[in-house]
């Protein structure tokens, strides 16, 4: 891959000719960064489309390849990117049901908006996979009850995932009851059974999952039709309960996630012996304020962490686990949810990181960004500097109080001026987390820029900055670094007449 070519073929400032010109040198990479450009005229578009049809779809969702451009014998993928968007020919579809390359009707199967006898062409086409996509998208209630009863078991698998299944028929997949049983799956179809699949499968051709199994029974595409069925909303709480006492965690784990289930269930999984149940659990808002009262005595792993992100948890227990677990710099819901007397509150909290938790939050009243930017504690400064609306006089105090501590926080704050950014780089002791924040600030100084080069990680990112002196830039197509390069490459500062002989047959 040519990183120099990669990153001029995104550079904004690239005259259409030299587009022209790698539009026909174009290899994968460049290709696609060339569709992600957006001053590409529907000609180049065309052009770029016949070249690579790898970038098709990206062309078709900027708007640069119509029906009126696209011939779907010579470009079916553009034709099928266009179907996806629900802005193709339906005719197309027609003539793509039948296409003899799987991949492409698979690619239909998810199409929105197909008419009833394309739906009924693919609904009987020899290749599960093609049947099961239908099953996936189909908006069609009818369609996916019928897709339910298929005999592969893939197929139903899908139809147990897609919320336009009925209830009833979801609850039949669940449970077995009035289904005939599924007589093949993608295992059997291809391996004589009993047959587990290697997560390690040496062979290159095979498309089975890692873990595939078939006995007679199609157990692993079962499972995966109950964990579908599991998360799917649309499942009756009535047939997800009896999972409560399955004996595989993951599907227990899956049920825990449930937003519909009686508080009856919901006690049994908080007894559940596996932390990971118990803490999907904890996670859920639909459990009441009795079990996460319980939940936070659970110091089983992830349990409490999972039970802080609970958008219902209440303040006094957020309080506990704030003191007792690792929570980290976050915004939690229940801290993004706090009414203005309760932020007001959770601001003159006596546990330090509550007041961090709630300086994560990006919309505080000016009163209560200022008291958490001169808090003592270096945690709660950092998780407030970045806050938009601190002046600068605050954000220079935090330094002098808690130096290199809140360097980096300080660098990412949107109002930091380029007199203080400049200042930040040449701190002492220095902070490498600093220079990658300034070399992607909007405010940065050419110096401080250049002194942001002497980071390995901050060097990509200050090589595309505008305010980069052109000279340095030019030069930085040559670093070691292959991220720096395309940056540097990229960057519409770089001088035309540094582009030009970089360029395979471009006019001087």
């Amino acid at each position: 891959m040519n990183h120099v070519l990669y990153g001029i073929a995104a550079n904004p400032a690239l005259p259409s000719e030299l587009v022209d010109r790698l539009i026909e040198i174009a290899d994968e990479e460049m290709a696609i960064a060339l569709a992600d450009r957006v001053d590409l005229s529907v000609t180049q578009a065309v052009a770029l489309a016949a070249r690579r049809p790898a970038t098709v779809a990206r062309l078709v969702v900027a708007g640069l390849l119509t029906t009126d451009v696209v011939d779907p014998a010579k470009q079916p993928r553009a034709a099928l990117a266009l179907l996806a968007k629900g802005a193709g020919n339906p005719a197309w579809a027609r003539e793509l049901a039948t296409d003899a390359v799987v991949e492409h009707r698979l690619t239909l199967a998810g199409c929105p908006g197909l008419a009833a006898d394309v739906v009924d062409v693919l609904a009987a086409d020899p290749d599960p996979r093609v049947v099961a996509e239908l099953a996936l998208w189909t908006t069609s209630a009818v369609i996916a009850a019928r897709l339910a009863e298929h005999p592969h078991a893939e197929v139903r698998s899908a139809a147990a995932l897609n919320e336009a299944t009925p209830p009833a028929v979801l609850a039949a997949l669940l449970t077995g009851e009035g289904l005939l049983a599924a007589t093949r799956c993608l295992v059997c179809d291809r391996e004589e059974i009993p047959f587990v699949h290697d997560p390690h499968c040496p062979r290159t051709d095979c498309t089975l999952r890692p873990g595939a199994a078939c006995h007679g029974s199609h157990e692993s595409t079962v499972t995966e039709m109950h964990h579908r069925a599991l998360r799917n909303p649309a499942s009756p709480a009535a047939a997800v309960i009896a999972f409560a006492d399955h004996p595989s965690m993951l599907l227990r784990q899956q049920l825990a996630a449930r937003l519909d289930l009686p508080p009856a269930i919901h006690r049994r999984l908080a007894e559940d012996p596996i932390p990971g149940v118990r803490s999907e659990l904890a996670e859920n808002p639909a459990i009441d304020d009795t079990l996460i009262r319980v939940l936070a005595h659970d110091q089983g792993h992830d349990v409490q962490r999972r039970l802080a992100h609970n958008p219902n948890v209440p303040l006094d227990v957020l309080n506990d686990l704030a003191r007792t677990t690792k929570i980290g710099p976050t915004l939690l819901p229940r801290i993004a949810a706090a009414s203005p007397v309760e932020v007001q509150e959770l601001a003159a909290s006596p546990n330090p990181v509550i007041r961090m938790l709630l300086a994560q939050r990006r919309d505080l009243p000016a009163k209560v960004r200022e008291t958490l930017a001169a808090d003592p504690d270096a945690k709660v400064a950092k998780s407030i500097a970045p806050h938009p609306g601190l002046h600068e006089a605050h954000l220079r105090t935090m330094i002098e109080r808690h130096g290199v501590k809140v360097l980096a926080a300080v660098a990412m704050n949107p109002d930091a001026s380029p007199a203080l950014l400049h200042d930040l780089v040449r701190h002492e002791p220095a902070a490498r987390k600093a220079f990658r924040a300034i070399a992607r600030h909007p405010n940065a100084t050419a110096s401080a820029l250049l002194a942001c080069l002497s980071d390995k990680r901050a060097r990509p990112h200050a090589a595309g900055h505008p305010a980069l002196p052109p000279l340095v830039i030019t030069q930085l197509l040559n670093d070691d670094d292959w991220q720096t390069v395309e940056a540097a490459a990229a960057n519409a500062f770089l001088p035309l007449a540094a582009i030009k002989p970089l360029i395979p047959g471009s006019v001087p």
